[in-house]
């Protein structure tokens, strides 16, 4: 049987020094599995720590949310051991992805759920978030993962593209917004960022779809905690919800990072609590002054719908684009 993608179209290819999409090929879903696909620093670990304690029904989780859900695109790991350790599941799954929905396997019976924030912050987040990170043992593992015949090429490749995504500040986000390395590379870019949560807007009418944005997660958690819980057919005890909510919390997640954070076993990470480093929106007003402004809506225009960009910037909207 052939798979397809969302709307039955091929299922497309993306690729990284770190990412394969191809890794989901094949992939055995079960029936209410949950597959957690956002676009880097736009909320994946929140998301899925929302999803685990919905899943389990109370704070105390049984295992290392790494191992719970894991990252099933990332080339760190043998693909063969994270599929065994799913198929050893017994509750529902959720597995994490960083693939757009056109490339990954389309099933009626799994929800895909996706998070959208403000690329302006998403830009300035990842600066952090590729910072935080040990370049050495980033490219060491990966290289290990391709075998020494590669492994050289590979591990210039990674550090590369980690150390030039951590360039901070305004000159940073500069290059962010105008990598224009194609979208099947999946780069650090606001180009890629755009493109996945495309794929996911176009999809939102279909009933296996979740669509949720950033800053409402932000300004009610347990709303949309709700929310979710209702799109995923799960039925919480009320009782036992407001300290499901307390647990999702940016504060009790930072204090939990050493069960949180992803690939916190491989020593990827120079601090794990700074994985969760501010997790706030609207922090490019500090940053960006108004010609970084302009380029960004220019090229967010070129990339999204008006309706797609009215929904990423609900607090700060974008100015008009000029028309001739």
């Amino acid at each position: 049987m052939v798979e397809t993608a969302a709307g039955g179209r091929p299922v497309v290819r993306y690729r990284s020094p770190v990412l394969d999409s191809a890794r989901w090929a094949g992939f055995p879903f079960r029936g209410g599995d949950i597959v957690i696909s956002t676009p880097p620093k736009c909320g994946t670990t929140w998301t899925q720590m929302i999803c685990a304690l919905l899943v389990h029904g109370t704070p105390g989780l049984p295992r290392p949310l790494n191992s719970m859900s894991p990252w099933l695109d990332v080339l760190y790991r043998d693909r063969d051991e994270v599929v065994a350790s799913l198929e050893a599941q017994r509750h529902r799954r959720f597995v994490k992805s960083h693939t757009p929905l056109d490339g990954l396997p389309y099933d009626e019976r799994v929800t895909y759920v996706c998070v959208g924030r403000d690329p302006r912050d998403v830009g300035l987040s990842t600066q952090h978030h590729m910072a935080n990170m040990d370049p050495a043992t980033v490219a060491r593992i990966r290289a290990r993962a391709a075998g020494e015949q590669a492994a050289a090429e590979v591990a210039e490749e990674v550090t590369r593209r980690v150390r030039e995504a951590a360039e901070p500040g305004a000159a940073g986000f500069r290059r962010w917004v105008e990598n224009r390395a194609p979208v099947t590379e999946a780069p650090a870019s606001l180009r890629y960022t755009l493109h996945h949560l495309r794929t996911f807007w176009e999809a939102r009418h279909l009933g296996n779809v979740v669509l949720l944005h950033y800053d409402d997660l932000k300004s009610d958690l347990a709303g949309n905690m709700r929310h979710l819980a209702r799109r995923l057919g799960i039925a919480v005890p009320e009782e036992r919800f407001p300290e499901l909510v307390r647990a999702a919390t940016f504060e009790a997640m930072r204090g939990n990072a050493d069960q949180l954070v992803p690939e916190a076993d491989m020593a990827v990470w120079r601090n794990t609590r700074d994985f969760f480093h501010r997790g706030s929106s609207g922090q490019w007003r500090e940053v960006l002054a108004e010609p970084d402004l302009r380029r960004y809506a220019e090229v967010t225009a070129e990339f999204a719908g008006p309706d797609l960009v009215a929904w990423l910037h609900p607090a700060h909207p974008l100015p008009a684009a000029p028309t001739d």
